[in-house]
C-alpha cells in the first residue's frame, strides 16, 4: 500500500479522498490555485503545494506542475477525483512515465472510451447494445445535418469528447440543427480542446441509468449495481439515488452484465460507469463509460456499505478486489442531492460569494455531507459552484424520501443564492416521490417546482422581528458590560414608559413589498401586530442565529440570520429573505440597469450574436457569455436597436459590467 498520494484536484472530491486516505494510515499532499490558497482541502492535507493562478488552464489542468508536486513531494501515486485531468490520457501516461501510480484505469482504456464515438464502435463489437445514430468521423456540418434528418427528429447533439452535461444539445426540428451544432462545438472545444461530435436519437421519455464497474490487474471485473441519475438540469445530474426504483433482478442482471462486458472490452482497472439511455420498456442503450469515479458514487456506498475510494486505492497498489460478485449486495435506499450556489429560478444562474452562515445537517448513520468548503469560505467564478453533496440512507425509498426532506429542511445557507428549496419541492414532487422517473422530469414538471410567489405569511414576519428584539436586547447588553455602570437603567431595550406602552414600528421588505411589524412592549415580551393580527411574542436567540419562538403560546425552533441588511429566515423547512428597511432611508435599496443587459457575473464573451445597429425584437440573442463553466445568453430587453458592444470576443468582464449599449424603441 502506498505511503503518500498526491490528490489532483481540489474541493468535495479532493476532502473525501484525504478522508479515506487518513482512515488508512496514508499521507495525503493537495495542489492549489492562487484562488484556493485558503481551501478546505488545504487545511484538511498533510502537505500542499501552489500549482499556480487561478484559471484551471494554469493550474488544475497543467500535468508537469503536478506530476512536479508529486515528485517534490515523494508522493507515490495520484488520486485524479473526477473532472480536470481525471480522463487525460496525457496526464496518465506522464504518471506512468515517471514511475507515478495513477489511481484509475490504464492509458488504454482511457484512450478507448474518451472518445464517445471510437467508444461506441468498441461496444458494438463488444455486442453491447447502443442508441441509434451517427457516430462516424465525418464533420462537416452540412453532413452532419443531413444525418440527423435521415435519424428523425428529436436528436442530440453530443460532443465526442464530452462529460458532465457540457457539449451536448437537443434538436428539436431540422432547421435548428446548424445553429446549436455550432453552440455545441464552441462549448466543446472551450471544454475539452475538440469540437468533433456525433449526433443521436433522442429518447423522447429516457431514464439515465447508470452501472458502477471495478476491475482489478488481475483479470476480476464486478459491477456494484445500478444509480438512477435521470433528474438532470442541462444534461447535469440534481438527484440521485441507488437502487433505481422499479428494477427487476432480471433488468439488473442484463445491464450489470452488459456493463461488465463493456469494461472486459477495454481491460478496464479501478472504479469506472457505464452509463445507460434506458427506454420506460426495459430496452438500455450504452451512452458512454466515464473512466473515474462518479460524484454520485456516496449513493453505491451507502447501500453496500463499502469504500470505492479504498477500492480505488487497494487495486492500484496491486490488491485484488476485496469482493467477488456473488458476495455484493444491496441494502436499503439511498439518495444523494447537490447542493449548488444558483438561483432556479434564474434558469440556475450560478451564484458567487462569500459563506456567510453555513449549518449542514446533523451527519449520522442516515446522513452524510460530502463537502470541500466551510463557513466563510468563498464559492469562486472560477470552478464549478457546488456546495455539498447531502447523502441519505434508509431501509426504503419512502423512509429515504423522507430523511432527504428532513435533511434538506434542516440545511442553512446564508451568503450565496442556492437550490435547496428547489431540492425540497423535488424531492416532494409527485412524479419524483412516485418513481415517475425520465430526463425531462424537471421541464414537465415546472408548475410544481417553480410555483408562483405566494408572498411572505404573518408568522414569518413575526419570527423576523422577534429576532430583531432579540438581538437589539443582546447588543444592548453587550455594551453595557463594556461600561462603568453595567447596571445603569439606561443601556436597558425593555421599552419602559412612564405612565405608558412603549411602541414602535419594525419594516421589512419581501420582493417589492415592505411589510410593516407594529411592537408593542410588555413585561418580558412584546405585542407584535400586522394589519391589526397580533400575537404575544417572547423567546431565546443564540449568537448562530438559532431562535426559539413563542408565539401565543405555541412554541418551535427557527433559524435568522442577520447579513449585509437583510434577514434570513428559516423555518418550517423554508427559508425567506426579507431586507431590514429604514424609515428614514428613501434612497432605496439601490439600482441598477434593466433589462438584462449586465453580465450576470465574471465571465468571457465568446461570440457576439447580432450586428451593431441592428434593430431587434425582445427576446433576441445579442451576445453569449461563458462563466462558470456554462454558456448564457444575453437577449433583448425590448424591441430596439443595438446601439455598440461595450466589449469583443474573447474579453472577460467583470461581473455586472455593461455589456451592450443598447436603444429601447419607443412605444
Amino acid at each position: 500500500m502506498f505511503d503518500k498520494i498526491l490528490i489532483a484536484n481540489r474541493g468535495e472530491i479532493a476532502c473525501r479522498v484525504i478522508k479515506t486516505a487518513r482512515r488508512m494510515g496514508i499521507k495525503t499532499v493537495a495542489v492549489y490555485s492562487e484562488a484556493d490558497a485558503n481551501a478546505r482541502h488545504v487545511r484538511l492535507a498533510d502537505e500542499a503545494v501552489l500549482i499556480g493562478p487561478a484559471a484551471a488552464r494554469e493550474s488544475y489542468l497543467v500535468i508537469d506542475k503536478i506530476i512536479a508536486a508529486a515528485k517534490q513531494t515523494g508522493a507515490q501515486a495520484i488520486h485524479p477525483g473526477y473532472g480536470f485531468l481525471s480522463e487525460n490520457e496525457d496526464f496518465c501516461h506522464a504518471c506512468e512515465r515517471e514511475g507515478i501510480v495513477f489511481i484509475g484505469p490504464p492509458v488504454s482504456a482511457i484512450r478507448a472510451m474518451g472518445s464517445k464515438s471510437e467508444a461506441k464502435k468498441l461496444m458494438d463489437a463488444a455486442g453491447v447494445p447502443l442508441t441509434p445514430g451517427y457516430h462516424g468521423d465525418e464533420q462537416a456540418p452540412a453532413y452532419l445535418h443531413q444525418q440527423a434528418d435521415a435519424i428523425g427528429y428529436p436528436v442530440l447533439i453530443k460532443a465526442a469528447a464530452g462529460g458532465g452535461g457540457k457539449g451536448m444539445r437537443l434538436v428539436e426540428k431540422s432547421e435548428d440543427f446548424i445553429d446549436l451544432l455550432a453552440s455545441c462545438k464552441r462549448e466543446a472545444i472551450s471544454s475539452f480542446g475538440d469540437d468533433h461530435v456525433l449526433v443521436e436519437k433522442y429518447i423522447t421519455k429516457p431514464r439515465h441509468i447508470e452501472i458502477q464497474v471495478f476491475g482489478d490487474t488481475h483479470g476480476n471485473v464486478v459491477y456494484l449495481f445500478e444509480r438512477d441519475c435521470s433528474v438532470q438540469r442541462r444534461h447535469q445530474k440534481v438527484l440521485e439515488e441507488a437502487p433505481a426504483p422499479g428494477m427487476t433482478p432480471e433488468r439488473r442482471a442484463a445491464m450489470g452484465k452488459a456493463a461488465v462486458d463493456a469494461a472486459k472490452a477495454v481491460g478496464y482497472v479501478g472504479a469506472g460507469t457505464v452509463e445507460f439511455i434506458a427506454n420506460q420498456d426495459g430496452s438500455f442503450y450504452f451512452m458512454e463509460m466515464n473512466t473515474r469515479l462518479q460524484v454520485e458514487h456516496p449513493v453505491t456506498e451507502m447501500i453496500t456499505g463499502l469504500d470505492l475510494v479504498e477500492w480505488q486505492l487497494r487495486v492500484a497498489s496491486g490488491e485484488k478486489l476485496p469482493l467477488e460478485q456473488e458476495q455484493l449486495q444491496i441494502r436499503g435506499h439511498a439518495l444523494e442531492a447537490r447542493i449548488y450556489a444558483e438561483d432556479p429560478a434564474k434558469g440556475f444562474l450560478p451564484s458567487t460569494g462569500k459563506l456567510v452562515h453555513l449549518a449542514p445537517p446533523a451527519e449520522s448513520l442516515h446522513v452524510r455531507v460530502d463537502t470541500g468548503v466551510e463557513e466563510g469560505d468563498e464559492i469562486s467564478p472560477h470552478y464549478d459552484p457546488m456546495i455539498a453533496k447531502l447523502i441519505v440512507w434508509d431501509i426504503n425509498r419512502d423512509r429515504a424520501l423522507a430523511r432527504m426532506l428532513q435533511a434538506l429542511a434542516d440545511y442553512r445557507v446564508v451568503g450565496v443564492a442556492n437550490n435547496i428549496e428547489f431540492l425540497s419541492r423535488l424531492t416532494a414532487c409527485p412524479a419524483f416521490s412516485g418513481a415517475d422517473l425520465d430526463t425531462g422530469l424537471i421541464e414537465r414538471e415546472k408548475a410544481y417546482l417553480f410555483p408562483a410567489d405566494a408572498g411572505v405569511a404573518d408568522e414569518v414576519l413575526q419570527i423576523a422581528a422577534l429576532a430583531e428584539l432579540l438581538r437589539e436586547a443582546a447588543l444592548a447588553d453587550k455594551r453595557a458590560q463594556r461600561t462603568a455602570d453595567a447596571r445603569s437603567p439606561w443601556h436597558a431595550r425593555d421599552g419602559w414608559r412612564m405612565n405608558a406602552t412603549a411602541r414602535r414600528t419594525l419594516l421589512f421588505r419581501h420582493a417589492d413589498t415592505d411589510h410593516a411589524v407594529d411592537v408593542a412592549y410588555l413585561p418580558g415580551a412584546w405585542r407584535l401586530s400586522i394589519d391589526g393580527r397580533s400575537v404575544e411574542a417572547r423567546g431565546e436567540l443564540n449568537e448562530r442565529g438559532l431562535l426559539r419562538v413563542e408565539l401565543d403560546g405555541t412554541r418551535m425552533d427557527a433559524t435568522v440570520i442577520a447579513a449585509a441588511g437583510r434577514r434570513h429566515v428559516f423555518a418550517k423547512g423554508r427559508a425567506w429573505q426579507l431586507a431590514a428597511v429604514d424609515p428614514l432611508h428613501h434612497g432605496g435599496e439601490g439600482g441598477g440597469a434593466e433589462g438584462g443587459l449586465l453580465a450576470p457575473m465574471p465571465g468571457k464573451v465568446i461570440a457576439l450574436v447580432a450586428a451593431e445597429g441592428a434593430k431587434v425584437e425582445k427576446g433576441a440573442p445579442l451576445l453569449i457569455l461563458e462563466a462558470m463553466k456554462m454558456e448564457h445568453t444575453i437577449t433583448a430587453p425590448a424591441a430596439g436597436t443595438v446601439k455598440a458592444f461595450r466589449f469583443g470576443v474573447g474579453d472577460q468582464v467583470g461581473d455586472g459590467a455593461e455589456l451592450v449599449d443598447f436603444e429601447a424603441t419607443a412605444a
